[in-house]
């Protein structure tokens, strides 16, 4: 039998091949991550210190700013340090876990929009039951099985892509450990049970999107119903900011699952950067 090396480490992708030019890239990443984390901070820390802001909408909104700091620190620091370093590897463990951190943020993420959406159905079109309907018993429930719904989801992917050893290639066309690309690298076997997975995974997604697209069509159509201009414009500043991003995460997601898995790293490493970067960066702003 021949020899097969097994591998422990990969090799990622920087955006530039100039060394001056990943220098630049690098302190541009930096910009951008500290602006998400300044933002996002800032919407937490004005949620947590204000007392008239401890109601439930923005007790999801503070926990989804939570969400996106921990998701954008998954991936862009480690950009950030390879492309100030030169430094391209990642060892076999940093990007199971990698993969594991980023699916368990994203997948909490849409939970918690979905439940978000839910709350601005129920405050918009049954007003008088609001405070029985959105309890703390009811909002501690929904952000547990949010974050358990999330940790699940991602320690099956996880498990499915990481249970056999990589003996091919070790080069990801991407600046972090994204699915697409273990899956390009993966075997026959991993590859199959990642695809039932991800059926069942997109069956999920569109009841999500099935749930939040009947909350803000009857939110809407509640609205447009309205009488008095004054409840209409208070009504669309609740639920707009979380519908631009709900679309936001939405059109992200689906570049980065519907997307070819590129084998060109320059189409890989821009569809990275819009779902890994944009989200967390626009969503305090929004």
């Amino acid at each position: 039998m021949r020899n097969l090396t097994i591998i422990t480490q990969f090799i990622l992708m920087n955006i530039s091949g100039s060394r001056e030019l990943q220098v630049v890239q690098g302190l541009l990443f930096l910009v951008i991550y500290l602006g998400a984390w300044t933002g996002n901070l800032l919407t937490i820390t004005v949620i947590v210190t204000s007392p008239r802001l401890h109601s439930p909408m923005y007790f999801f909104i503070g926990n989804l700013s939570l969400i996106d700091l921990c998701y954008i620190s998954v991936t862009v620091p480690k950009l950030v340090v390879n492309s100030l370093s030169g430094y391209k590897s990642i060892s076999f463990t940093a990007c199971a876990a990698q993969i594991f951190l980023f699916i368990l943020f994203a997948s909490t993420e849409l939970s918690f929009l979905v439940v978000m959406s839910y709350d601005r159905y129920v405050a918009i079109c049954h007003p008088l039951h609001y405070g029985l309907t959105i309890t703390l018993h009811m909002r501690t429930q929904a952000a547990g099985g949010s974050w358990a719904s999330g940790l699940v989801n991602s320690t099956i992917h996880t498990g499915i892509l990481f249970k056999l050893p990589f003996t091919g290639s070790n080069v990801i066309l991407q600046y972090f450990c994204d699915v697409p690309q273990i899956l390009r690298i993966s075997s026959l076997d991993v590859c199959f049970s990642e695809h039932v997975f991800l059926a069942m995974n997109v069956c999920m997604g569109f009841t999500c999107s099935a749930l939040l697209f009947l909350s803000y069509v009857r939110i809407f159509s509640m609205v447009l119903s309205m009488h008095s201009m004054e409840a209409r414009n208070k009504a669309l500043s609740t639920c707009t900011p979380q519908l631009a991003v709900l679309l936001i995460f939405t059109i992200s997601g689906i570049i980065a699952a519907l997307g070819p898995i590129a084998d060109k790293a320059s189409l890989s490493l821009l569809t990275g950067m819009f779902y890994t970067m944009v989200p967390p960066f626009i969503n305090p702003l929004i």
